[in-house]
């Protein structure tokens, strides 16, 4: 499934890029002065977009409005369904697990993802942690938000889940390298009250 959706995004976008490319590069060539081909829609360097004709030609019809509505509603749920798929894939599913006999094993993203975070999320000064796998099924990454008590030194909180929990996720699925982006957030919290 995650082959043809990556072969599908290429297509589309290249398509897209194609006849965007081709349509601006007309329009800059015929409005610089080029010549413009016969069955091109405009004639000369001076010739607008839209006449007054053309713009007002449908304006009495009434099934133009409602078609315009829904060709460009389903246009737009066409977009945010590209856009989800686009977004939903970018998660790793499942790492390949070395097993030692050739064969492997499939552990799932959500399972690694699942404990990288409650083992971060148990990290001293650690409030709030979140894990999200990225990658290859036999290159996984991983991008790890935590969220750290005012108290806490970044450095030792850092040192501690990389010696801790990403090593112990690392070794526990056998895999030579799990490389880690870290981002690290403070609580914010309310002064206190010195008497």
């Amino acid at each position: 499934m995650r082959t043809v959706l990556r072969t599908v995004n290429r297509v589309l976008l290249t398509a897209v890029g194609l006849v965007l490319l081709f349509l601006g590069g007309s329009v800059l060539a015929v409005g610089l002065g080029a010549p413009s081909p016969s069955w091109w829609i405009h004639q000369g360097r001076h010739d607008v977009l839209l006449s007054d004709a053309e713009r007002t030609r449908w304006r009495d019809a009434g099934w133009w409005w409602p078609t315009v509505l829904a060709v460009l509603a389903v246009l737009v749920l066409l977009a945010l369904w590209w856009l989800t798929a686009v977004l939903r894939r970018s998660r790793l599913s499942e790492v390949l697990v070395d097993t030692g006999d050739g064969e492997g094993a499939l552990l799932r993203g959500r399972a690694l993802e699942s404990v990288l975070t409650s083992q971060s999320a148990d990290v001293d000064g650690v409030s709030h942690a979140r894990a999200h796998l990225t990658g290859r099924p036999t290159a996984p990454e991983t991008r790890v938000r935590l969220q750290l008590e005012p108290y806490v030194d970044p450095g030792t909180a850092l040192h501690d889940f990389t010696a801790g929990a990403l090593t112990h996720a690392r070794d526990s699925a056998g895999l030579a390298s799990l490389p880690a982006e870290v981002r690290m957030t403070a609580v914010k919290h309310r002064g206190e009250r010195v008497t």
